[in-house]
């Protein structure tokens, strides 16, 4: 990243210290605090005198230096909420102003850089989280996932863009970041190139991305970066901020065909006018094995001979900050070793030998129980979010004990996704089970949704059940559990030969 953006974005820091310190002073709304701290990535929390800071961890990548940075602010400030987002970012809360101002100004020194990870900015770009070690990608798309986050952040001094304009990047079909169905998606490809998705996006209104180029030259993707944006600028709703989202152009371009046009023409005349070829090395991991080998439930055999990665979740993906000391201690002297955030709240230490793998898996043992349900993603909940409905959180932890108390198998459960509201931070809509924030008849409630899949090729959003009550949550998921374990099936063969049977376990739960 360019020294004079970066000395850029530290100039405007005293306009959000000022702004912070009248509204813990009382003096400015929480609403008119929020259209100035959103932009240096702040959110006021539901009790006014705590805050939220998100730390960009550009395509989820999070260096040692950055873990030790994240590490020394908790226990300085005494933080004891640590969120990993879906958008593979890290946020810190219950924050006081002085805790506030010195951590953003800090993160700067160790390349952590919050502005634009909230209001009308490119978010924090994303990334499957294994690329470059994973076997069978297609190629390792990181390298590009990070010049492309540099390169959205320019963008925040070029003009009025989406509320929110998050750029994705894929390895495989596997799609872990989501890419198909985002503001702007690279899906990588078989050849070496990008197919690239637009104008997609969850949340009121979800839509997938439309297919606007195939086979691009990786060393272009900044040229469609900036044809969306343009796109956007000249065709958006600034005035509906419920839809100043791209996934709305389509229809305020006049259809599909139409919007098409609009993308291409922009590509033609960014590239008359202006120069944005990449000129990436790829990365290339030296390191070899210690001659031993490892296997595991947690354990990733990377396609580098000899190496591992290992995963880690911790529920609701909040870590506690002993947790993460004891990580850092345990890899801050091994070669090579970084730290990945997913899109599902799970973090993969890569590129370690197998002595070193059998230490990581030591120092975090508190991961959740190896079952794909205790891997499910929450939002950080109602309790700290100011325009949450729900405490996601709390229901997540409900719904871990009680299917913890009733013993059922592994495989009786898939991941869920539990969102706190419609706006879906914990991606809801593409969840094999997915919960939704709401209300019925006065009661806290959640809405259930089946069947939905991010796998590229598969996609699709899932399919509204009806609404539980939110104590009855637990005892739903309980009750699916033990059916699914008594037809002696896991989860995804019990579902797809009884295609009904999650509507037939939940009918009972629902409320009329």
């Amino acid at each position: 990243m360019g020294e004079n953006l970066i000395e850029s974005f530290r100039k405007e820091l005293p306009t959000f210290f000022k702004a912070a310190k009248e509204y813990f002073d009382g003096e400015l709304p929480k609403k008119d605090y929020k259209g100035i701290s959103g932009g240096f990535g702040c959110y006021a929390q539901r009790e006014d005198d705590k805050c939220m800071l998100r730390l960009r961890m550009t395509a989820g990548s999070m260096p040692k230096d950055k873990l030790k940075f994240i590490v020394d602010s908790a226990k300085k400030y005494h933080i004891s909420k640590i969120h990993f987002t879906t958008c593979q970012a890290v946020q810190l809360h219950n924050l006081g102003y002085k805790a506030l101002t010195e951590l953003a100004e800090a993160g700067y020194d160790y390349g952590i850089i919050t502005r634009g990870t909230g209001g009308d900015n490119p978010r924090n770009t994303m990334c499957s989280p294994l690329s470059g070690v994973e076997k069978g990608e297609y190629f390792d798309v990181m390298p590009y996932a990070k010049a492309a986050g540099e390169y959205a952040l320019t963008l925040i001094h070029q003009g009025k863009i989406p509320r929110k304009y998050k750029v994705v990047f894929s390895n495989s079909p596997k799609n872990a970041s989501h890419a198909t169905f985002h503001d702007i998606g690279f899906v990588a490809r078989s050849d070496g190139k990008f197919d690239v998705y637009t104008s997609g996006g969850l949340g009121p209104n979800p839509r997938m991305g439309v297919l606007i180029d195939t086979a691009v030259d990786p060393k272009d993707i900044c040229y469609y970066i900036y044809a969306q944006w343009k796109t956007f600028s000249e065709h958006g709703n600034y005035q509906n901020r419920g839809r100043a989202r791209t996934r709305y152009l389509i229809e305020l371009c006049g259809g599909e065909e139409e919007y098409k046009k609009v993308v291409y023409q922009n590509l033609a005349d960014i590239r008359k006018r202006e120069d944005l070829t990449l000129h990436i090395q790829p990365s290339v991991v030296i390191k070899t094995g210690d001659g031993t080998t490892i296997e595991g439930d947690r354990v990733i055999a990377q396609k580098q001979e000899g190496l591992y990665a290992v995963e880690w979740h911790t529920v609701g993906g909040c870590p506690q900050v002993d947790e993460l000391e004891k990580l850092y201690e345990t890899i801050k002297d091994f070669e090579d070793v970084e730290v990945r955030l997913g899109s599902y709240e799970t973090a993969y230490i890569i590129n370690l030998t197998a002595s070193e793998a059998k230490k990581v898996l030591e120092a975090t043992k508190d991961s959740a129980v190896v079952s794909e349900f205790e891997h499910s993603v929450s939002c950080i909940g109602a309790s700290i979010c100011q325009v949450g409905l729900r405490n996601s959180q709390a229901l997540l932890r409900a719904c871990v004990d009680a299917v913890r108390e009733a013993k059922l198998s592994k495989t009786a459960l898939p991941l869920c996704h539990i969102s706190g509201c419609p706006s879906s931070c914990g991606t809801h809509q593409i969840g094999v089970i997915g919960f939704r924030g709401a209300a019925k008849k006065g009661k806290p409630a959640y809405q259930l949704t089946i069947n939905g899949d991010h796998y590229q090729g598969k996609e699709r959003f899932g399919d509204v059940v009806g609404d539980i009550f939110e104590e009855d949550v637990p005892r739903f998921l309980v009750k699916l559990g033990q059916t699914v374990d008594q037809s002696n099936l896991s989860f995804y063969e019990w579902n797809k030969k009884n295609p009904d049977a999650v509507v037939e376990v939940a009918r009972e739960f629902l409320v009329e």
